[in-house]
């Protein structure tokens, strides 16, 4: 651990009190509470499944042989491809910006995707399909898997540091229908210590200044030397986490790392944002839960972590930030859940 009179850590605590303005506001505990009351008084079918079965009701014989799959369906290369994650990958050959679709199609896929996030991040999630993929479609696509009208069904987009899924809230006892990965490289691949323009370096921000609030003791369970590999994240049925135990922070300390969580949840739209939450309280909360940084993947040798770590029973948020973002995600209310990852 750096100690307390190095430069990095003069560094660090400079860090930590410049940057906090600059974080985005987030949503306090007792708003997350009203959020999922106010959503429960909520009724009628998910707005986008509905856009997933006008979608289905428009595709060819020739697409739906190409891009609609059994719920289970598996390949030789990824096995089930319906739980499938990589950093860059495509699930189709077909690009959503093709004329593999109508342009009616492809302004309703494109509706598909921006519902699923919270419309004030708009703005950013467009900077980061322009930066690493020159916009939305041209490096993206989409499978369907299962069926929207009689049962279990999951819209899979994926592209370039980009894998979301629709699915209606059919899939059992899943947030945000499977794992999920997002990433930005804003003006390089190898991006510096301040990764500047990049629109998830927010959250770096929010977790380095949970761990400015530690004592040594607690830095020194946290801070982990290696750290494991970035698409490490199916659950640990052991429930040994590394790090440091949640359990073993005061209650402001958990009270900054539920703020950093809400900042993990705020890109998405409400109901996945709630159904994240209702996942994680369902294991135990955050006091079930570990956080762990890695000295291993500091960019510019700071003492800022850039690459960090939130475990639980079945809730893991895997920050990498070097040489750029990439965040792998898998929650769910039964840690029993099984993903494939390349």
């Amino acid at each position: 651990m750096h100690s307390p009179q190095s430069e990095s850590e003069r560094s660090r605590r400079s860090f930590l009190s410049t940057s906090a303005a600059a974080v985005t506001t987030v949503v306090s505990s007792a708003a997350v509470k009203n959020l999922v009351a106010d959503e429960s008084k909520d009724s009628g079918e998910d707005a986008t499944a509905r856009m997933v079965k006008q979608l289905q009701a428009t595709l060819s014989p020739k697409q739906q042989a190409e891009m609609c799959f059994d719920w289970n369906h598996q390949t030789e290369e990824h096995g089930i491809l319906r739980t499938h994650l990589q950093a860059n990958w495509q699930i189709n050959p077909h690009a959503v910006f093709s004329d593999f679709y109508t342009s009616d199609q492809q302004e309703l896929i494109e509706a598909i995707f921006w519902s699923l996030y919270n419309p004030e991040w708009k703005q950013k999630i467009q900077k980061q399909l322009k930066d690493d993929s020159n916009g939305f479609g041209k490096g993206h696509s989409i499978a369907l898997f299962g069926n929207p009208e009689t049962g279990p069904f999951e819209l899979v987009l994926t592209g370039r540091h980009l894998t979301v899924r629709c699915d209606g809230n059919t899939t059992p006892n899943v947030a945000f229908g499977g794992p999920m990965f997002y990433g930005h490289a804003a003006n390089a691949f190898d991006e510096g210590p301040d990764h500047p323009g990049n629109v998830y370096w927010s959250q770096a921000v929010k977790a380095n200044q949970v761990y400015g609030t530690l004592d040594g003791r607690q830095r020194k369970l946290a801070l982990i030397k290696n750290s494991p590999p970035e698409e490490d994240i199916e659950f640990r049925l052991s429930g040994e986490f590394p790090g440091l135990p949640v359990s073993e922070m005061s209650p402001d300390q958990k009270e900054h790392l539920q703020a950093v969580v809400n900042l993990l949840l705020e890109p998405y739209r409400k109901t996945d944002r709630i159904e994240a939450l209702q996942c994680l309280q369902a294991q135990g909360g955050l006091e079930k839960c570990a956080l762990s940084f890695y000295e291993s993947d500091d960019v510019g040798e700071d003492g800022i972590w850039d690459t960090w770590r939130l475990e639980g029973p079945s809730f893991v948020w895997h920050y990498r930030g070097d040489p750029h973002v990439h965040v792998w995600t898998n929650v769910a209310s039964d840690p029993s859940v099984e993903i494939t990852t390349a």
